[in-house]
């Protein structure tokens, strides 16, 4: 089958998006798919503003009906909001073409929090505008979804994640990593874009008792290095190492209140180290699976970070690998193509998998 996947964030973009996107590719391309990516490098292109490193597409609707044009393709997925993903909407819309979309990232969260002043509710107005042509919304927890239900988004499609076990290999004991040198132990870890949106602020302020790293670049990492000059700051790793320092951290800090997933956190459960979070979307998903004595799996929720720490560090290294073991890419990349439709009538397009529809909360599968 002929996928054209329309996406605003790739490569060398540096987010979760991107690695979903990636490792989504890859899988459908290995199931025999013939997939065209289009992407900003086709494009040109300008930086999006108060963000270095994400450029967007300028002007691209021409170029964008030219590619789709040429593959002519089965099946279509817009991955994003962005410039390319308006593009392909007004392109679909325009030909009769149906299609997919999904909701990776919670922009009206973002843009309120990067300006201050635009309503959340205005952002989902637009959003709501920007799904309702779509054939299926692919969502990757089950909070989100009932979220944007009670916002008014149809066509909902639980869709999950995974994760590259191989690359993130299990560690049964912490490892040192030398360029953190002899920081003092416990090492709290924090992983991600230094953005708005991540309340990184929490984690920076929080109580510890022991060391902090930061891994990763964005809009206020110059104004948080200086208010927490302590703190280790390693900027922007490679997968490789990155897989090191995830090895080395005792507890993962996952403050978030945007996500909408965490693709970070299981990375770190791959690798063996449990994860401190907020019960919000994303955690809730990730880290919802509890035994049979209530404990969360993996890690550690509560509504006080300081709190969470304290509980994901008695959290056994093999319990977070155990719990990340639950999701894979291979599984992420069948739930996709089941809830992909047929561009054109009587097209090709797989049917639903029966067992892909619904997700229960500790991620598996829901007939």
């Amino acid at each position: 089958m002929k996928i054209a996947l329309v996406t605003d964030a790739w490569q060398p973009q540096v987010n979760g998006v991107v690695t979903t996107l990636v490792e989504l590719v890859r899988e459908l391309r290995g199931l025999g798919h013939q997939v065209k990516v289009v992407e900003p490098n086709q494009f040109d292109t300008r930086p999006c503003p108060g963000y270095a490193g994400i450029d967007l597409a300028v002007r691209p609707k021409r170029r964008v009906a030219e590619l789709l044009d040429a593959f002519q393709p089965d099946a279509i997925h817009v991955a994003t909001e962005g410039p390319l993903g308006w593009a392909a909407r007004g392109y679909c819309v325009k030909q009769r073409l149906q299609f997919t979309t999904a909701f990776h990232t919670k922009f009206p969260e973002i843009v309120n929090a990067a300006t201050k002043f635009v309503p959340v509710a205005l952002g989902y107005v637009v959003m709501r505008h920007f799904h309702a042509p779509s054939s299926g919304i692919m969502v990757p927890t089950q909070s989100v979804l009932r979220m944007l239900e009670r916002r008014g988004f149809r066509n909902l499609r639980a869709w999950t994640h995974g994760v590259d076990t191989a690359l993130f290999e299990y560690r049964g004991q912490v490892e040192d990593w030398p360029p953190l040198g002899d920081l003092p132990r416990p090492l709290a870890l924090f992983v991600g874009r230094v953005s708005y949106e991540k309340n990184i602020e929490a984690f920076l302020s929080m109580e510890f008792a022991g060391s902090k790293v930061v891994c990763g670049v964005g809009p206020v990492e110059a104004q948080l290095k200086q208010r927490h000059p302590h703190v280790k700051w390693v900027g922007l790793l490679p997968r490789d190492r990155l897989a090191q320092l995830y090895a080395a951290a005792d507890v993962f800090v996952f403050p978030s209140h945007a996500d909408t997933f965490g693709l970070v956190m299981v990375e770190a459960m791959a690798s063996g180290t449990p994860v401190a979070a907020f019960p919000v979307d994303g955690p809730l998903e990730v880290l919802g699976k509890r035994d049979g004595a209530g404990r969360t799996l993996g890690g550690a929720m509560h509504d006080d970070l300081k709190l969470a720490c304290a509980a994901a560090l008695e959290v056994p290294r093999s319990e977070a690998r155990a719990r990340a073991l639950d999701f894979s890419w291979a599984q992420a990349a069948q739930m996709f193509e089941g809830h992909l439709v047929p561009a054109r009538p009587g097209g090709h397009a797989p049917a639903p998998l029966t067992n892909v529809n619904k997700l229960s909360p500790n991620g598996s599968t829901l007939s």
